[in-house]
């Protein structure tokens, strides 16, 4: 039998491609978004109530990895980039049905004009990702603290330092007004070295480049060490 299932909202986030997206959510809590529903669902009476809850589970469509054909095996970036797993054993965002569950810390609900969105954030999503269903987060039976989790036991740490060039410091300041939260944003997504894990053992210097929000952040490691050589807007 197949299903057919619609997206009911889409979110807004600052990360505008797959490069750089934090690889779990709740990583970088200064990403910060809105869920925006499709019109069947804007009514506020779909969302009665959950202001009561502080996290939300999303299951999302990943919209940028569709593929007609899947492995069996994938190479998890914790393992590397170099051992193989069963897709089912990872998270790996290419997936047989292509969806995903992530969990956001919910800030506040606004209803205008009968419409209404959700503020969250700490989430691990591409701007405009599809969201097929919401569900409240509960604490007493959704937090397992004792849980194995296999090669993935600990949070991943904080890889790489963060500092700023002139040039960059002088753009967060022009924007600090309409973006506050930049200047940590950046540091949460590159302190976790986002460079593909093949990339991560070079030598050579290279000048990288994310887009976060309407911005170009451009970047270069040294050693354990990450310069934010550029913001443009």
């Amino acid at each position: 039998m197949t299903t057919s299932i619609s997206p009911i909202a889409h979110i807004r986030t600052p990360f505008k491609e797959k490069f750089a997206v934090p690889r779990q959510p709740g990583l970088a809590d200064a990403a910060i978004g809105e869920i925006c529903f499709t019109p069947d669902f804007q009514h506020g009476d779909f969302v009665r109530g959950i202001e009561q809850f502080s996290h939300l589970w999303l299951i999302f469509g990943f919209h940028k990895t569709t593929r007609d054909t899947h492995s069996a095996l994938v190479r998890p970036p914790r393992l590397g980039g170099n051992q193989k797993v069963g897709v089912f054993a990872s998270r790996s965002t290419f997936r047989p049905n292509n969806l995903g569950l992530s969990v956001v810390e919910l800030m506040k609900v606004t209803i205008d004009e009968g419409v209404s969105r959700l503020h969250v954030k700490g989430m691990d999503l591409v701007d405009q990702t599809p969201i097929y269903d919401i569900k409240p987060y509960l604490a007493y039976v959704d937090a397992v603290p004792e849980a194995a989790s296999g090669y993935a036991q600990q949070a991943p740490s904080q890889l790489l330092s963060v500092s700023f060039s002139t040039q960059s410091i002088a753009a967060l300041e022009v924007h600090k007004e309409t973006h506050p939260n930049l200047q940590r944003l950046i540091e949460q997504v590159l302190s976790q070295d986002p460079r593909p894990a093949y990339r991560q053992a070079e030598q050579q210097e290279r000048l990288y480049g994310v887009k976060l929000y309407e911005f170009d952040i451009r970047w270069r490691v040294a050693g354990d060490h990450c310069i934010v050589e550029q913001i443009d807007c």
